[in-house]
């Protein structure tokens, strides 16, 4: 019923004071100009395709079959932790990662009539989210977890601004497809029901983005990437 970039403008802005306390309670506000903060915001604009690759996939695959594909991305971490970071991943973790991409190219399904090209959203948003948390482990040492999840908010709230300015009219509201017709769609002026539960979100995103990037900070990427999988059993109940 809505536009992605509502849900992504109300989100954010209800999550920002809350990161700012994190952010205040972790170090103080003057992290957040640390040197080296524009790769934060870079990293930043990382996580913004990330996660909206995943909504718009959203729109049109069920929640299970989103997330199967999305969970690509441990797959992808793992990889990512051996030639970037140069951590050790055992012959255990290595025949997990082949079978995961055996499991993903299963649910794809390239070349059949049942194929969605909302499934490329979802891997692509696996891939990205996949290089934002290496990343978060390599600015981890110098940054907080608290000061990296702002930084991100932030672009997300920017982004989501600049669809809104784009498409907020309606006028190129677009429903030949349902991952296009989430973008495209023109702003709508939310129910309080509806606003209470966008702005819920950003309480829920300030609170995952702070504990996931954290945990990325402190622990081999590798290591960290399969517990994602627990959001498995979530999305499938949800669903």
């Amino acid at each position: 019923s809505y536009p992605l970039y509502e849900v992504m403008v109300l989100r954010s802005i209800t999550a920002m004071p809350l990161l700012l306390v994190l952010v205040a309670l972790n170090g103080g506000l003057r992290t957040l100009a640390a040197p080296g903060w524009t790769a934060m915001v870079g990293r930043g604009f990382v996580m913004c395709c990330a996660y909206f690759g995943y909504y718009l996939a959203l729109a049109a695959l069920p929640l299970a079959t989103t997330a199967a594909l999305y969970f690509t991305a441990p797959l992808f971490i793992t990889l990512m932790s051996v030639f970037l970071l140069r951590e050790h991943v055992g012959p255990r973790r290595w025949a997990a990662v082949v079978v995961g991409f055996l499991g993903a190219l299963i649910m794809l399904r390239p070349g059949s009539e049942l194929f969605d090209w909302a499934a490329v959203l979802a891997i692509g948003s696996g891939l990205t989210y996949a290089i934002s948390m290496v990343h978060a482990r390599h600015l981890g040492t110098r940054h907080s977890a608290a000061a990296l999840a702002f930084w991100g908010n932030l672009v997300f709230l920017c982004c989501a601004l600049a669809l809104a300015l784009a498409f907020g009219d309606g006028a190129h509201d677009s429903q030949s497809h349902a991952s296009l017709g989430f973008l495209t769609r023109g702003w709508v002026t939310p129910t309080l029901r509806d606003l209470a539960l966008m702005m819920t979100t950003g309480i829920i995103a300030a609170a995952g983005l702070t504990l996931l990037t954290q945990a990325y900070r402190i622990a081999e990427s590798n290591v960290v990437a399969p517990f994602e999988y627990t959001s498995m059993v979530w999305s499938v109940l949800f669903g």
